[in-house]
């Protein structure tokens, strides 16, 4: 299949200014020509997707997403009919589809089996890299279970969050190769408490460093890499010194720790803003407490500072949502908010170029360049004036996923025709 793109305003993702009026020439899947509008003919038999002068960008790329978490409360997951939570967890993958993410990370909770019915064609859905089972010290952020608790808590195995629970470096490497022979493209390890959790605060350092480092090696072995939960300063540092690569949050970073991430070797900062701004207006209920709301005040309250000290020192910020249950479709709103900080064109850039660095896929997405696959997608308005319509599902007019068009509103009676020689 030929796709031709004409009338574009191309933001390309590499920080450029946008250019209007180009045409991009897709063939078999790639980028094979980005060109002025009166550059050379089309060729015969394409597929024509006139633009119109909307914004052809990029295919976004969210780094923390959980697709599996579609409830706040564990125990109202568990009560779900196997089939009803597959159903659920189904539509949100093809939701975030539509929504113009080509490519997303989930950072814990997602089987391996969603990844491969992507593949095979039975789900709509993005490209996705799995971290698999969270891997939490007893106690800790991926430790649901409320005090008092004896026993596991209940699951459903495939479909609800799994955490592995280990208290030593022999252990955490044998729950990170678990997650890898289960598929984990990444491990991820909880460094740090959480808002989520029943037992601990935002403050609390988990893991040594001898224990982080265990991951780290078993994830180097194989050519992968450690994400770590970590808000505070302690244990974004543990983190650093164990050599994780892609730190998640960290909400109350300070000036010291800061420099010590600059200074660490292929080291990425992933912001979660919108979660925060979000759960801070979820009413309670069995699932979500007054002490789940006290510490997502705390770490809404050093989101935005802790993303200018971050941004002030040059770090490599990347882009998350880590949106949760009923918010799950409002991902993009993450990019709206990093805008407020770091302007529109930085946060476009670390939702698509830098997203792709962090996930070691540079050289094949993130950007519209030639050569590169070509996920792509055309927006309604300008994203540079109006970051927050990258928020708004409807505003993604047409996905192109490696150069099939995976979604096109209005049947395509708008934007495509057929090619013809000119």
């Amino acid at each position: 299949m030929t796709l031709v793109f004409e009338h574009a305003t191309l933001l390309d993702g590499t920080g450029r200014d946008p250019q209007p009026d180009t045409r991009v020439l897709v063939e078999e899947g790639r980028i094979r020509r980005i060109a002025r509008e009166d550059a050379g003919r089309i060729p015969s038999g394409a597929q024509v997707i006139d633009c119109q002068g909307r914004t052809l960008m990029p295919g976004l790329i969210d780094a923390h997403v959980h697709l599996a978490i579609v409830e706040l409360d564990d125990m109202a997951t568990a009560s779900l009919p196997p089939a009803v939570l597959a159903a659920r967890i189904t539509r949100e993958i093809e939701a975030t589809l539509d929504a113009g993410f080509t490519t997303v990370r989930d950072a814990g909770g997602l089987d391996a089996g969603f990844r491969e019915a992507v593949r095979l064609g039975l789900i709509r859905g993005p490209r996705i890299f799995i971290s698999g089972p969270f891997i939490s010290q007893t106690g800790g952020h991926g430790d649901h279970r409320p005090r008092g608790w004896r026993g596991p808590m209940p699951a459903i195995p495939g479909l609800s969050s799994e955490s592995i629970l280990a208290d030593s470096p022999q252990e955490v490497r044998r729950a990170a190769r678990e997650a890898l022979r289960r598929g984990a493209d990444q491990i991820k390890v909880m460094a740090s408490g959480g808002a989520a959790s029943p037992t601990d605060e935002l403050t609390h350092t988990q893991f040594s460093v001898e224990e982080l480092a265990a991951a780290v090696e078993v994830a180097r072995a194989v050519d992968t890499y450690v994400l770590a939960h970590a808000y505070g300063p302690r244990a974004i540092q543990n983190s650093l010194k164990a050599g994780v690569r892609s730190i998640e949050h960290a909400n109350l970073l300070d000036e010291e720790t800061a420099d010590q991430m600059l200074a660490a070797d292929d080291t990425y900062l992933v912001p979660t803003i919108i979660t925060y701004e979000l759960l801070a207006r979820q009413e309670l209920s069995s699932g979500w407490t007054e002490v789940n709301q006290r510490k997502i005040r705390q770490g809404l309250d050093g989101a935005y500072t802790a993303l200018e000290l971050a941004f002030e020192k040059g770090l490599r910020i990347g882009s998350g949502s880590d949106v949760l249950a009923e918010m799950q479709p409002l991902k993009g709103r993450e990019i709206a908010c990093q805008a407020r900080v770091m302007g529109a064109m930085a946060a476009i850039v670390a939702a698509t170029r830098t997203n792709a660095e962090l996930m070691k896929i540079a050289s094949e997405v993130g950007t519209v360049e030639e050569g590169k696959q070509a996920d792509l997608i055309v927006v309604d308005g300008d994203p540079l004036g109006q970051p927050e319509i990258l928020g708004d599902a409807q505003k993604v007019r047409l996905v192109c996923l490696g150069g099939r068009v995976v979604k096109e509103l209005d049947g395509g009676r708008e934007l495509s025709r057929a090619g013809s020689q000119r």
